[in-house]
């Protein structure tokens, strides 16, 4: 493994090597994630904590609080964090390109041959079968961090209020984001054990 990295506020220093290691990783990522933002975390939880200890599973958590609740592409926020987390602004854009050139590369082709793709029976099972794939990443990745999300009995009240809010309302998700801020605030902000 990797040397691990300490959790921080402020970005590291990656050497040039390691910035293109980053890049050519978030490009496999991005190879395979299928199913949104929930199954790049999944990914970005076993290649960058679990195999090169870049970053915390806190970090990773933080990645997807604030990435889900800014306006824009929830994977893209993230990576972006991530990739800022690592290198500043220069490991920002190293992820981010790693991430977005394989999408391009497949959409330019899809676009040219999308008359015969659309139609195509085989293109249309083997997407079933990868949207059915991807459901167990995601769970795999919520019970990894919910030792990270849920430390407490008011953690886990504010886990099945958003729940609940965001099955049987139509509430936007941010806005439960938001709201879950303001219960931690509100609930654990004055005690001490809050950040550990």
């Amino acid at each position: 493994m990797a040397q691990q990295v300490e959790a921080s506020s402020t970005p590291q220093q990656l050497e040039g090597r390691q910035l293109v290691e980053m890049m050519l990783v978030m490009a496999k990522i991005s190879c395979f994630t299928f199913g949104g933002g929930w199954s790049i975390l999944a990914q970005m939880q076993n290649e960058f904590y679990e195999k090169r200890g870049w970053v915390t599973q806190e970090e990773l958590m933080d990645f997807s609080s604030v990435g889900r609740s800014l306006p824009g592409i929830m994977i893209l926020n993230i990576t972006t964090l991530f990739g800022y987390r690592m290198a500043g602004v220069i490991g920002a854009v190293f992820a981010l390109i790693g991430l977005v050139f394989p999408p391009l590369v497949v959409m330019c082709v899809v676009a040219t041959f999308y008359t015969v793709i659309k139609t195509n029976v085989w293109v249309a099972k083997a997407l079933v079968g990868v949207r059915a794939a991807v459901v167990p990443i995601i769970v795999d990745a919520a019970i990894k961090l919910k030792n990270t999300a849920l430390v407490d009995k008011a953690t886990f009240v504010i886990m099945v209020v958003a729940f609940a809010l965001c099955l049987f309302t139509p509430i936007n998700n941010a806005l439960v984001v938001i709201a879950g801020a303001v219960a931690g605030l509100l609930l654990r902000g004055g005690r001490k054990d809050a950040v550990s």
